[in-house]
């Protein structure tokens, strides 16, 4: 005798072990196992689900919206905090004490909605000639000086 939940004859039983999907994952039939439709879920934000592009932990995040009322009081922390100057993705994950992955997903959605614009940073253009070493060397000693 199998002990497995899922090892029943009987297809109600299989739909609630499977929670509406079936063994290869795929997602739930649109009419459950009794012809009603299922009930709405909450799904949880995977990594397929995911955008590929990932927000840099030096990104800058510029607020282009004002701290409103309806909104989740994470925005509107990040709103008040980026209002004026930009600030740094790893700054904002600081300030409001939170993961940088949990940050990086509160800010793409912000930036998918318009309420926040994000710099990326751009790498520094090599000069076109290499710098005078006798310029180095003054202000090296300018600097010892201070």
């Amino acid at each position: 005798m199998s002990t497995h939940p899922a090892d029943g004859d009987d297809p109600d039983r299989l739909f609630a072990v499977a929670r509406g999907r079936d063994r290869t994952g795929d997602d739930p039939p649109a009419h459950g196992p009794s012809g009603t439709a299922p009930a709405p879920a909450r799904r949880r934000r995977t990594r397929r689900d995911a955008p590929p592009d990932v927000l840099d932990v030096v990104a800058l995040i510029v607020a282009e919206d004002d701290p409103g009322g309806g909104l989740p009081a994470e925005q509107v922390a990040v709103l008040r905090l980026c209002r004026g100057h930009p600030v740094a993705l790893v700054e904002v994950a600081a300030r409001l004490e939170m993961p940088v992955h949990v940050a990086r997903i509160l800010l793409r959605d912000m930036r998918d909605t318009g309420r926040i614009t994000v710099r990326d940073p751009s790498a520094a253009a090599a000069p076109a000639r290499p710098a005078d070493l006798e310029t180095l060397k003054q202000v090296l000693v300018g600097l010892e000086h201070l």
